[in-house]
């Protein structure tokens, strides 16, 4: 196992055979032709892999980007929806309000009609108008 890990590691007394390997099959002429081609190949394939890289780096980006959105989406949904509930119950309190002062102001006599209810009764039997319009529970 531990040779398939290792298939690759390349010690400098295995690129010392390799070099004499190459230096008798190809010959001293022609091997700094076959190293500069070797050289460019590799520089090549260093050129794609960082490319395929940068690619898929910037596709992960892009999901975290599109996840980050839809993210930032469904909170704004939420506090829409939170903020629409929060004004309806504030806005059912206004009516609840707006509908019990407006039955006050239909059971308490008008100001005019208290007057007139003075001014016909005789002055001994005729109670100032401010009395007429307080509750029950205030008058002594």
């Amino acid at each position: 196992r531990q040779l398939e890990r290792r298939m690759f590691d390349i010690t400098s007394s295995k690129l010392l055979i390799l070099a004499i390997v190459a230096l008798l099959v190809v010959g001293p002429k022609d091997l700094p032709i076959l190293l500069r081609t070797l050289g460019k190949y590799m520089g090549v394939i260093r050129r794609q892999a960082a490319e395929f890289r940068a690619q898929f780096d910037e596709a992960v980006r892009e999901t975290e980007l599109e996840q980050l959105k839809k993210d930032f989406e469904s909170a704004s949904r939420e506090m829409t929806s939170v903020v629409h509930e929060g004004t309806a119950a504030v806005e059912k309190q206004l009516e609840t309000a707006q509908l019990s002062v407006d039955k006050a102001l239909e059971s308490a006599p008008s100001k005019a009609d208290s007057q007139k209810a003075s001014k016909a009764l005789p002055p001994d039997k005729a109670k100032p108008a401010e009395e007429t319009m307080l509750p029950d529970k205030t008058r002594t």
